[in-house]
Formats: C-alpha cells, sequence, structure tokens
C-alpha cells in the first residue's frame, strides 16, 4: 500500500482522490462522484451523492464472489460449553429471515430498532438485519439497568426492541426480560413490540406485546437488501455524557463502511479469509466496528465470544481461541491483558496452544501501561500495538499500521495519526504547543470518513460537545502531547467521563444515582488509578444534617443505587461519607484536585479553594490511610 508517509501525505494533500480510491473497495448501487460535501459546514457529509446498503457489502457480496461456504462469523461460547460456525451464506440467509421478521412487525426504512442482547450469534444478525432493510439500530450493552435501558429507549424512540430470555455472567444467569419490561416500564415512549430470543439457559415469559424470535422467523420471509443514501443513518450508539442524558453518536452507512474497509487492511493487516479475533462486546463500539462491520466487510472470518478473558473457566481461553480458528490478529482491553496476568503471571498456559499463527495483538479502550505492554510482548513475540480511538470516531485515530508500515513501538504512545485525521494539542487558549508538551488533543474538521456527523437528534449538543471549544477542531476530551517524531501521547480524560476497562462512563451519572438517597447532602465520583482496569470510579458523600444512621449501612446502599440505575458495569464498589467536599469559592467541587490525591500524586491546592482544611482532612481518605470521615 506504499510507505506510511506517502499515504499519509496523500491523503492530507488531496483527501477527495484518496477517499473516492478508498471508495472503491465497497459496493454501491449508485457510486459517488464526490467524496466530501463541505455546504453544511461544520456538518460534513461523504460521499453524499451515493447509495448503497451496508448488509449487501458484509454479506452478499462475498456469497456473489463464490466464497459462500467461507466462515463468516465463529460463535464461541465457553460459558454455554457450545460453538457454531457460520459460513457467509448461512449468515446471509440467517440476517435476510429475520430481516423479513422485522418487516413483517412494520419496521421500514428509517425506523429505530434497539437491540439488548448477550454476546450471541442473534445480535450481530439483528444488527445486520436492521442494515439490510435500512432500519437504524441501537444495540444497549445487555449490563445496563432498566433506568439505563430507558433512557436510549426515549431518545432513539424504537419501533421494536430485540432482546433475549437471558444473559450469562461466568456462572451467573442474568434474566434479561424482567429488566427490559421494567425499562419499558419506566420510558415515555412505549416500542410497538419486543422480540425475544429464548435461550435454554432461561426461558422467559411473554406478554402481549413480546414475540418470539423463532415463531417470527419461520412465518415471515427473507428480506432483500434496500439500497438507502450514503449519509442515512445506520446506528446510533450512546456514550456516557457529563450529565445524565447519553449522547447519540450518529454512524452514516456510506463512510463507516468505506473507512473500515480501508482500515481492516491498512490498519490491523486482515483480509478475505484471514481470521480476526476481538474480545469485546457488540453493546461498544469495538463490537460494533471490529467484531461485526469490519471483518464482514472485508470478507474476513469473526469470532463472537461469550465470555471473559479469565474465570471461563480460566486465563488461557483467549489463547485457546486463538489457536483453534487460526486467529492471524487478536484485538481487545488492556485490562483483559491484566487480569490474564494476574491470574498467569508467567503465561504459562501459552504453552498449551499453538499460537503461531497470531501475527498482531491490537490493544485499545484505555491507555496501555508500558509494564502490560513489556509483558504480552515479551509472551506472544509478536508486534503489540496500542491504538487510539472512541465511540465517536469509529475507527483508529492513531495507531501504528501495520498493513501500510510497522513503525517502531514507543512504549507509552500509540504511535502516529492514521491517513485522514489531522491531530493537534492545543493549549488552553487555541494556540498549539510545542513538541512534548501536554495539552488538549484534538482533530482539525473535516472529521474523516465513519467518524459521527452528528449526535442523534441534537445538532446544538454536537456543536457544545465536541466543536465549540476551539473553532475548527473536534475535541477530543483527552490530553497528551505529540513527540518530536510525530508519536502522540495520550494521558487522560480532561472531563468527568472516565475509563473502567475501556467503557467511557460518567461520573456525572453515577453521582445522580447517588443523590437519589434520602440521607445524602451532596457527592462527587472521581475516576482513580487502577492496576487492573485503568480507572474505577469511588465515591465521597456527604450526608444531611441529622442523619445518625451507621455509615457503612448507607454506602452499601449507596453502591446498590448505582448498581440498580446503571449496571454492574459501573463497578462503583466504593462509597465513603466524609465530613466535607473540597470546593472553589464558587462552589465547584474540585474533582481534579481529589483525583490527583487518590492517585498518589503531590497535588497542588488551588488558589481558588474555599477551606483548604477539608482537603487536608479528606487527603488520608483519598489515600485509602483511614476511612472514617
Amino acid at each position: 500500500m506504499g510507505m506510511y508517509e506517502d499515504v499519509f501525505r496523500a491523503a492530507a494533500d488531496d483527501p477527495e482522490s484518496f477517499w473516492l480510491t478508498a471508495a472503491e473497495g465497497i459496493d454501491w448501487d449508485v457510486a459517488p462522484r464526490r467524496a466530501l460535501d463541505s455546504s453544511g459546514a461544520p456538518f460534513y457529509r461523504w460521499f453524499p451523492d451515493g447509495r448503497l446498503n451496508v448488509c449487501f457489502n458484509a454479506l452478499d457480496r462475498h456469497v456473489e464472489a463464490g466464497r459462500g461456504e467461507q466462515p463468516a462469523l465463529i460463535h464461541d461460547s465457553p460459558v454455554t460449553g457450545t460453538r457454531r460456525t457460520y459460513t457467509y451464506t448461512q449468515l446471509r440467509d440467517e440476517v435476510a429471515a429475520f430481516a423479513g421478521g422485522l418487516a413483517q412487525l412494520g419496521v421500514e426504512q428509517g425506523d429505530r430498532v434497539v437491540i439488548y442482547m448477550p454476546m450471541v450469534p442473534e445480535a450481530a444478525v439483528a444488527m445486520l438485519a436492521c442494515a439490510r432493510i435500512g432500519a437504524v439500530h441501537s444495540v444497549v450493552f445487555g449490563g445496563f439497568a432498566p433506568h439505563e435501558l430507558a433512557v436510549r429507549i426515549d431518545d432513539a424512540a424504537p419501533k421494536v426492541v430485540v432482546s433475549a430470555s437471558c444473559g450469562i455472567e461466568g456462572k451467573r444467569v442474568i434474566a434479561y426480560k424482567p429488566l427490559l419490561d421494567r425499562a419499558i416500564e419506566l420510558a415515555d415512549h412505549k416500542p410497538e413490540k419486543s422480540v425475544i430470543l429464548q435461550r435454554p439457559q432461561e426461558r422467559a415469559e411473554l406478554g402481549k406485546d413480546d414475540v418470539d424470535w423463532a415463531d417470527l422467523v419461520a412465518a415471515a420471509p427473507p428480506a432483500c437488501c434496500v439500497p438507502v443514501p450514503s449519509n442515512a443513518p445506520l446506528y446510533i450508539l450512546y456514550t456516557s455524557g457529563t450529565t445524565g442524558k447519553p449522547k447519540g453518536v450518529v454512524r452514516d452507512g456510506g463512510g463507516y463502511a468505506v473507512a473500515l474497509h480501508w482500515s481492516m487492511g491498512a490498519v490491523y493487516d486482515v483480509g478475505p479469509g484471514e481470521t480476526m479475533f476481538t474480545g469485546s462486546d457488540v453493546g461498544w463500539v469495538v463490537g460494533h466496528s471490529y467484531i461485526v462491520y469490519g471483518p464482514l466487510l472485508a470478507g474476513a472470518t469473526t469470532v463472537l465470544y461469550e465470555g471473559k478473558p479469565v474465570g471461563t473457566p480460566d486465563a488461557g481461553q483467549f489463547w485457546r481461541v486463538t489457536a483453534e480458528y487460526g486467529v492471524k490478529t487478536m484485538f481487545t482491553a488492556p485490562t483483559a491483558f491484566r487480569a490474564i496476568r494476574k491470574e498467569d503471571p508467567e503465561g504459562s498456559l501459552t504453552a498449551d496452544h499453538d499460537l503461531s499463527g497470531l501475527r498482531h495483538l491490537f490493544l485499545a479502550g484505555e491507555r496501555l501501561d508500558p509494564e502490560t505492554y513489556h509483558w504480552a510482548s515479551a509472551l506472544l513475540d509478536i508486534p503489540v500495538i496500542d491504538h487510539w480511538w472512541q465511540t465517536e470516531t469509529g475507527w483508529p485515530i492513531v495507531a501504528n499500521p501495520v498493513g501500510i508500515e510497522a513503525a517502531p513501538v514507543k512504549p507509552g504512545s500509540a504511535t502516529r495519526p492514521l491517513p485522514g485525521w489531522d491531530v493537534r494539542v492545543l493549549d488552553r487558549s487555541g494556540d498549539p504547543v510545542p513538541a512534548g508538551v501536554d495539552g488538549a488533543i484534538v482533530v482539525k474538521l473535516p472529521l474523516p470518513p465513519g467518524a459521527l456527523p452528528t449526535l442523534w437528534n441534537d445538532d446544538d449538543r454536537y456543536i457544545a460537545s465536541y466543536l465549540s471549544a476551539f473553532d475548527g477542531y473536534y475535541l477530543t476530551g483527552d490530553s497528551g502531547h505529540i513527540d518530536d517524531d510525530g508519536y502522540v501521547f495520550v494521558m487522560g480524560r480532561t472531563d468527568d467521563v472516565i475509563n473502567v476497562a475501556g467503557h467511557r462512563l460518567s461520573t456525572g451519572s453515577m453521582e445522580e444515582a447517588l443523590a437519589t438517597h434520602p440521607d445524602v447532602a451532596e457527592c462527587a465520583v472521581i475516576g482513580v488509578a487502577d492496576a487492573l482496569k485503568g480507572q474505577v470510579p469511588r465515591g465521597f458523600v456527604v450526608l444531611k444534617a441529622g442523619v445518625s444512621r451507621d455509615a457503612t449501612e448507607i454506602e452499601a446502599e449507596l453502591v446498590h443505587i448505582v448498581r440498580e440505575r446503571i449496571g454492574a458495569v459501573a463497578s462503583l464498589r466504593s462509597v465513603t461519607v466524609v465530613a466535607a467536599l473540597p470546593k472553589t469559592r464558587s462552589g465547584k467541587i474540585l474533582r481534579k484536585t481529589m483525583r490527583g490525591i487518590a492517585d498518589g500524586r503531590d497535588e497542588p491546592i488551588p488558589s481558588t479553594v474555599d477551606d483548604a482544611d477539608v482537603i487536608e482532612l479528606l487527603r488520608p481518605v483519598l489515600r485509602g490511610e483511614d476511612l472514617t470521615p
């Protein structure tokens, strides 16, 4: 594909030609003659005159090209002891059948479908079925509690919800139907129907508005692919905001398909017939892009894994999957490797499996700490590649593009910006900072294909959240620096969204949950550095005057409230009752100062502090030296 500098320069100097050439990797019903439409800036649109169907590109075209018997999707579930391989023909037929079922329920082009499912093949089938008929899917992670699901139902206003009777977390079977029923009860918007996949581990009792998946498919004719405009939304994926209302990231089909197909070869070095194993969940952007759409657009084989990196049953499962299915490229979060290392520090379980086919390990979701990088590199003796991107961007911003040219690795850096991304670091005034100096990491507009064009039904919030801080730039919300060689070092978040094991979670949402407790006067949640998960949330609450109950009892109730409202994914297991929270004179809680102290830094006390004694009293609590207020 040419050397990195040549490809990067081609994308920067003539993005129109570069992306139109990349678009030739996709089959179009109407091929685009223009790459970028800037007429509505800052709302940019890619391939505005093109028409396509993303499902056709992911499935049908590979069958028509004579590769229908090639494995498309492998479902490996150690928690149920089952494995199944779908060829491209089989997966196409399953998707067409379910798409026909959705059409029978009245789902049409532009309608929304919320998908609330565990890691089963039917989750991918439902996503692709929506794409097949031009509907817009919104996948909600199965671990979210009814309140969070209800908020997303209200925002997306789906005609249909697709779910399963249960999910499996380790050895626990979690009934999904009661959670879904409660969410619909809480939501103002009421979906017309819920389609339920019955799993043998626990069957659900169906109500009058519920439809059994198997019955629906059996009675429906298969659906054909519906061509839609390139800019039509393919899906909505909600990401935590700093307020209670989640942000619905919109993904357009044309730009996304082009970018993902290009990235599969250029970044991940995966092509037709090769196998990629992405250890994530379809509820997150990584699952959307590199479990489902990316590998299938490239004609590769993708592994959809229902289990954990450890404990289902041991820390050797990723090695087993890699060996059994001939995985060439693995992609997961650093937290997964920290968990594996914790259970098997010597990496002895790799000896049981032939990993000779594994060429690359990609890690993303939070900063890859150098210790984990060195451990994985020494254990596997292959390139271990840190890369950086976001729900909003849909595919990597910064990476080591092994399909173009592998660059020397610098531990702690995700390497250099990929072609199409113009990454800068600015100070608070919007001026560029010198090499090696930390600042706000931004991307010069326009963003390349595949990145969000806006937020669902909220153009104003899109501008306020991402484009208002620095004119002409997308604000990533991350801070860091670029060194003299152009390597990008992402050091952390600049807002109050924390990164727990690769999952971006809003501390604001957790604070809202804590504040619902009748004994709580005020509260703060901060992300504290954690060796395994990158960050974990810690809550601090001040009780109302006159409350005399046992603090330990209240703390346990608060942990339960957050779990109930947000779900176990929040990982908030530590809430401490304190006498006061440190604030500025204007009343703002000094969360950054609290985070620094909790992480062990000698954090300076801001000049704006209202009462410095509050910080000193809180310091041992934040550092875990004394958990009494």
